[in-house]
């Protein structure tokens, strides 16, 4: 917790729990305050894509261990081990409570994987560090299986990244929603994403 004002490019993500007749949801939306820059943009994309890579596996007879296995191994996004990463790229069961099973981890669902069947409802998030090495995007849809495939229930959209607050305007007209100076990136994220993008596509394990 800080006292800290948000200020414009600031990046912010909520958990959003809502609980409707002791049913409970689960969902991350991620904004940026004002404008946008390149690196979170970036980080976004390649947030939503890790993302989409997993909902487009979901389906009756599927696994847990197959969902995960698209996700980037801790080490591709700046951590030791999986389990310091732990619920960075992540699903659960969501239902009476927030966390129920299944839980769909780098870190339990490759090596104990259970099946995906019809009505299961679960959330899948994901999380991807910028170049700057200070922000962040994250990403959460929930997902109901069906008898054929999925329908993902969360409505907000989460396609793009959404900036919020007012726009601004100079005398040449609107400012732009990206901001096309930024902060020096930090060299330690720019060459942990550059290792990873040289191992690996999107939804490809390695």
């Amino acid at each position: 917790f800080s006292d800290r004002v948000l200020r414009p490019g600031d990046p912010v993500y909520y958990d959003i729990l809502h609980s409707y007749m002791g049913y409970r949801t689960c969902y991350y939306r991620c904004f940026s305050i004002g404008y946008a820059s390149h690196a979170l943009v970036d980080a976004y994309k390649r947030c939503r894509e890790y993302l989409d890579a997993a909902i487009s596996l979901v389906r009756p007879g599927c696994t847990t261990a197959q969902i995960a296995a698209v996700w980037p191994k801790a080490q591709e996004f700046g951590f030791p081990n999986e389990e310091a990463a732990f619920a960075l790229q992540f699903g659960h069961g969501i239902g009476l409570a927030i966390w129920e099973k299944p839980v769909i981890s780098r870190l339990v669902s490759l090596e104990h994987p259970h099946e995906i069947k019809p009505g299961m409802v679960f959330a899948l998030e994901t999380f991807w560090p910028s170049k700057d090495g200070w922000s962040a995007a994250r990403i959460e849809e929930e997902i109901v299986v069906t008898e054929i495939g999925h329908e993902v229930i969360t409505r907000f959209p989460a396609e793009e990244l959404l900036v919020a607050g007012t726009q601004y305007f100079t005398v040449n007209g609107p400012l732009p929603s990206v901001r096309e100076t930024e902060p020096t990136p930090s060299r330690r994220v720019v060459e942990m994403v550059e290792a990873s993008a040289k191992t690996e596509q999107v939804g490809v394990s390695s």
